[in-house]
């Protein structure tokens, strides 16, 4: 047991220990009177099942994040990164196929061990409270996706990251940075036209009343749009969502069959001013660059200590490898991944505020708060989260804090 390895033990019971207090805190929060501005979200019925949900969710987090944290400690104790680095070298010397082995190895332990508590989620949680519509074969498929993509996309990633470092050795965090950007770009581009129809049908929205007001507010908004898709996203949950992607002339907007069901098509314009609002601020481009850079500093600050052998060490591997380096570097790296995700956070909310007040500036205050109130009484949403929640947790601010700011836009 050297530094290393105490450090990680010591991070991994801290994360779990400042979890559980989130938790408690969360749930102590919760309140029998919803405030004023809130008490038209919910009758009593609804409001006991809101409760009842969060409720059954937060016992559910508890005993999978318990889990998690017993198994990740069980490998750490009992050597199991070195028992996986032991398993990819007894396939293959080659230094890219032991990595992409030995990732392999923790991806689909991880996944099957963490698949008896994405079933109870979905088949019983979800389904108890209405909200689940996949089926078995759904599921069954959306996995054997993922693996498809995960593997596509990891054994890329991770061959030319090992290749770059055997060919530049102290260089290869530029270039493996370069590939990272190009990649997300790519991705950022085309995630709609190529993922996303592995997963769910697009189509295109129909002529009608709600296109005819989407294109009206397009224009008012000097917002070219010809890209407007309808995603079925009823096929897996009841739950409303839309969302924006892509750049230039592959931008497009998503609006999951679910939102243009359960509101009215002013409510629905207005959702899409607010997602109009992210692009024209910049908060894509923004969150983009701040992903990269984030990158970039990760990468850097790997390539300062992959050649430390204590690295190795503390996993229980005696002969260091790229992919076992990068495995106990990603466990000292979680505090400041941490920090970036606070930060993430923070401007996240910033821009939530800001788009909201770019969709009321046109007009669109009151079909907005419509619509957050009709999305939020859809999905059961914790109404009254606790600050310290929200801040370790939510990418959007609550509720309450956007009708308020809202409200005085008005």
């Amino acid at each position: 047991m050297n530094t290393i390895f105490i450090i990680i033990i010591l991070l991994l019971f801290i994360d779990f220990i400042a979890e559980r207090v989130l938790d408690f805190l969360n749930a102590s929060h919760r309140s029998n009177q919803l405030p004023e501005i809130l008490k038209d979200i919910y009758d009593k019925e609804r409001y006991e099942k809101s409760v009842a949900y969060e409720k059954e969710n937060g016992r559910f987090t508890q005993v999978a994040s318990s889990f998690s944290f017993a198994v990740m400690l069980l490998i750490l104790l009992g050597g199991g990164f070195a028992i996986a680095d032991s398993w990819a070298k007894h396939f293959t010397e080659q230094a890219i196929w032991q990595a992409i082995i030995y990732f392999c190895i923790l991806f689909f332990v991880s996944d099957f061990l963490n698949m008896p508590f994405s079933i109870y989620r979905i088949f019983v949680i979800e389904e108890k409270f209405g909200f689940n519509k996949m089926t078995p074969r759904t599921y069954i498929g959306d996995r054997i996706k993922n693996w498809g993509i995960f593997l596509f996309f990891g054994g890329l990633l991770m061959s030319l990251a090992i290749w770059f470092y055997l060919e530049t050795e102290a260089m290869f965090w530029i270039y493996i940075w370069g590939v990272i950007t190009l990649v997300s770009l790519f991705m950022n581009m085309f995630y709609s036209i190529l993922i996303v129809p592995l997963f769910n049908k697009q189509s295109p929205l129909p002529e009608g009343e709600l296109r005819s007001a989407i294109e009206i507010m397009s224009l008012k908004a000097g917002f070219k749009l010809n890209n407007i898709y309808v995603i079925d996203g009823s096929k897996r949950s009841t739950k409303a969502n839309a969302y924006f992607s892509g750049f230039g002339a592959k931008k497009r907007i998503v609006l999951y069959d679910t939102l243009i069901n359960d509101l009215s098509t002013e409510e629905v314009v207005a959702v899409l001013a607010h997602e109009i609002g992210h692009y024209k601020l910049k908060h894509i481009h923004k969150s983009f660059l701040f992903g990269i850079a984030q990158s970039a500093l990760m990468l850097y600050i790997f390539s300062l200590v992959i050649s430390r052998p204590e690295l190795s060490h503390a996993l229980g591997v005696s002969e260091p490898t790229f992919h076992i380096a990068f495995t106990a570097f990603g466990l000292l790296y979680s505090p400041l991944s941490m920090f970036f995700g606070l930060i993430m956070n923070f401007f996240s909310r910033k821009n939530e505020y800001e788009a909201d007040a770019y969709a009321a500036s046109f007009g669109l205050t009151d079909q907005l708060i419509s619509a957050l109130k009709k999305l939020t009484r859809k999905n059961l949403s914790n109404l009254t989260p606790h600050p310290a929640y929200v801040f370790f947790y939510y990418s959007h601010p609550s509720l309450m804090k956007r009708i308020e700011a809202l409200q005085k836009l008005k």
